[in-house]
């Protein structure tokens, strides 16, 4: 969840993770602000033009986004950086979650704006992996072999799902504390996908 918008919340909040409210999620729920976000997350510190150009995007659009950001809490200054009139952006959290409640809501602006969220969580899940499967061949053998495509079906009931869904997440957690330095070349910045949902079985017609 750390490091990306995150399309579900668990039982406990994770240090650092924000727990999205109606008019946070409004002022997130847009697919420029959000790639703006997990890019200051992913790569550190940066002004509107560099963003601009990692995204193809044109400067006066991620300016624009990124102050409807900071008005939000999201993103804030990072005065270490700033010379004269350049001026670099930082995230404030390591993540966001949704609050259940938010599936719920009445007002049909804010389940729109969930529908936003998660369609584009998962769209940026998409492009992260298309961009490893077009750059593969790039890294050593030692990385290629060990990047995982798994998938499994279990038969679950939501409980088990939350259950199992929380283990994971915590196992995750637990290698948060075995980082090792940037200086070591051995190093990669990894990303991990988790999808958890109900499918439906299909009927077998007749023989």
């Amino acid at each position: 969840m750390p490091d990306t918008p995150a399309a579900a919340s668990p039982s406990t909040p994770e240090p650092d993770v924000r727990t999205l409210d109606p008019r946070s999620l409004r002022g997130l729920a847009h697919p420029l602000r959000m790639r703006l976000l997990v890019a200051l997350r992913h790569h550190g510190p940066a002004t509107a033009s560099q963003l601009a150009d990692r995204l193809g995007e044109s400067s006066g659009a991620t300016s624009y986004h990124l102050r409807q950001l900071a008005s939000h809490g999201f993103v804030t200054d990072d005065p270490e950086r700033g010379k004269g009139r350049e001026r670099w952006w930082k995230a404030v959290d390591k993540g966001v979650m949704l609050d259940n409640a938010l599936h719920h809501d009445p007002n049909p602006e804010v389940r729109g704006a969930v529908n936003t969220f998660i369609h584009e969580v998962a769209s940026m899940h998409g492009q992260e992996l298309s961009t490893w499967l077009g750059t593969m061949h790039d890294w050593p053998d030692t990385w290629t072999t060990k990047a995982d495509f798994s998938d499994f079906t279990l038969r679950l009931t939501p409980e088990l799902l939350a259950e199992l869904d929380g283990r994971v997440h915590d196992l995750i957690a637990s290698y948060t504390d075995r980082a090792t330095p940037e200086s070591d070349e051995s190093v990669a910045q990894v990303r991990i996908h988790l999808h958890a949902f109900p499918q439906k079985k299909l009927n077998t017609p007749d023989a």
